[in-house]
């Protein structure tokens, strides 16, 4: 079971789905400009609720997801991209590699508004009809133009597809604190030098040392910026 909090201190659940066994998250690498956090935040639901998870980057054909995936490297998180071709449509061979990666799961699609997460869905499942809008000039953000998740077969019925509003928080005071660490498997293996009962958010915290050393990888400094800053938030909740 999927779920989710408006924020950290918040003590009502909400259920995004059941029974799916497929995370996919979904971000833009521009227009709107990725959020890692939010990534990350999704990564560590979708552990927390035995979901495997797969990343989806959209609008490729503006910028290159190279670099953006190096993030992601050390967790070996399974990634594809989608660009739109010249005439202006989602280039076939992405969404080609994306349903493969669909076939015989139950996957749920989540990210922010304007991300294109119904675009995607529209041509999975060319009959669904998902609502699309444009991203807001002057903010930046998408609008939301779904209001309800629906799950839809995929065609030659191998598979469903989850479609889902998009959010703008995903709160997780319904994960234990003491476990977001180990939702984190670059830097988990590094607390094994760690003091008893440590934070991990204080100056005898052996993942400065594992980060330093590089065995997190090349942005494992930036990874261990976003783990702190999820515990700080859920401390302060608590």
């Amino acid at each position: 079971m999927l779920r989710r909090t408006a924020d950290d201190s918040d003590p009502v659940e909400r259920i995004i789905v059941a029974n799916a066994d497929q995370l996919v998250i979904v971000t833009a690498l521009a227009n709107p400009e990725p959020r890692p956090r939010m990534i990350d935040r999704c990564l560590v639901a979708a552990y927390d609720a035995g979901m495997d998870p797969l990343l989806l980057l959209t609008k490729a054909d503006l910028v290159d997801p190279g670099p953006f995936l190096q993030r992601y490297a050390p967790l070996e998180v399974p990634t594809l991209a989608t660009a739109a071709s010249p005439d202006g449509d989602l280039d076939p061979k992405g969404i080609a590699e994306l349903t493969d990666a669909l076939r015989g799961r139950t996957s749920v699609l989540v990210g922010h508004s304007g991300v294109g997460k119904s675009t995607v869905v529209n041509l999975l499942v060319p009959d669904a009809g998902r609502a699309t809008g444009q991203v807001n000039d002057v903010t930046g953000r998408g609008r939301h133009t779904s209001t309800s998740a629906v799950a839809l077969r995929l065609p030659g019925r191998d598979g469903w597809v989850i479609d889902t509003p998009g959010v703008r928080s995903f709160g997780l005071a319904h994960v234990d604190p003491t476990s977001i660490v180990d939702h984190f498997p670059d830097l988990a293996p590094g607390t094994g030098q760690c003091p008893r009962g440590c934070t991990h958010d204080e100056p005898e915290c052996a993942l400065d040392d594992w980060v330093a050393s590089g065995k997190a990888g090349p942005t494992g400094a930036e990874r261990l910026v976003s783990l702190r800053l999820l515990l700080r938030s859920r401390a302060e909740s608590d």
